[in-house]
């Protein structure tokens, strides 16, 4: 007897859906596409918010410095130059910040949102520079103590805000550079901060309080003058 053959389950071919053009619909591609820009456009508008900022804790901190000894001040810029000469002309010290990149990863990973953000906010070398320092004193009291100490201070966070500004700067995707911009002004407002608050502890003429004093009130007067600006032109 003659096998019958049955006709197979008939399936609804898939039809690609697409524009009068011819051309895929972006579907739900395009809000999500949007609500990118318009975050990007308001992460520019911050940065440019918090570039008043970078200048006023730059004046706050070196109005800060130098009221420390002068023979200090020198070894820690002497840091700053030492990083920036070897990173230029020497050798790019990379793989020394990515593994305090990791390092700090690996103390965060308890909480997703700082494994990301942490890295770039936190001068890990010039932390555990701090700490070691601290430990130090305890039993040392030679003033070469606070050279290194100086030195090392001004090497870490050099190397902290050139590969982190480096690492910010490298993203894809930022046509606008607003995450770079945003980054890096609030990366370098933190890093500077924690520099001037390990200084309050070691030096008593550094002080914290008028370097936050110092910066705001810069701060605030330079939007004060922006401002006024603006309203004199409408007016």
């Amino acid at each position: 007897m003659e096998k019958k053959e049955f006709p197979k389950k008939w399936a609804e071919p898939k039809i690609k859906a697409t524009s009068r053009e011819g051309e895929p619909k972006a579907g739900s591609a395009k809000p999500a596409w949007i609500s990118n820009k318009v975050f990007d456009i308001i992460k520019l508008i911050l940065g440019i918010c918090l570039l008043p900022f970078v200048y006023s804790t730059t004046v706050a901190f070196l109005n800060q410095i130098a009221s420390i000894d002068i023979s200090l001040q020198n070894y820690f810029w002497a840091g700053v130059v030492t990083l920036v000469l070897v990173y230029l002309f020497v050798w790019e010290p990379t793989v020394v910040y990515e593994r305090g990149h990791r390092l700090v990863e690996i103390i965060f990973s308890f909480f997703q949102p700082l494994v990301k953000f942490a890295p770039y906010l936190l001068p890990i070398y010039t932390i555990v520079l701090f700490i070691l320092y601290l430990f130090l004193c305890i039993f040392i009291r030679d003033k070469w103590l606070h050279e290194w100490a100086m030195f090392l201070f001004g090497l870490s966070i050099a190397l902290h805000l050139i590969f982190a500004a480096q690492s910010i700067r490298s993203k894809k995707g930022d046509l606008l550079k607003s995450n770079y911009i945003f980054g890096f002004s609030f990366m370098y407002i933190i890093s500077l901060g924690l520099v001037a608050l390990f200084l309050n502890f070691i030096f008593k003429e550094f002080s914290f309080v008028n370097f936050l004093n110092n910066g705001y009130s810069i701060a605030s007067a330079i939007f004060q003058a922006v401002f006024s600006q603006l309203f004199m032109v409408r007016s």
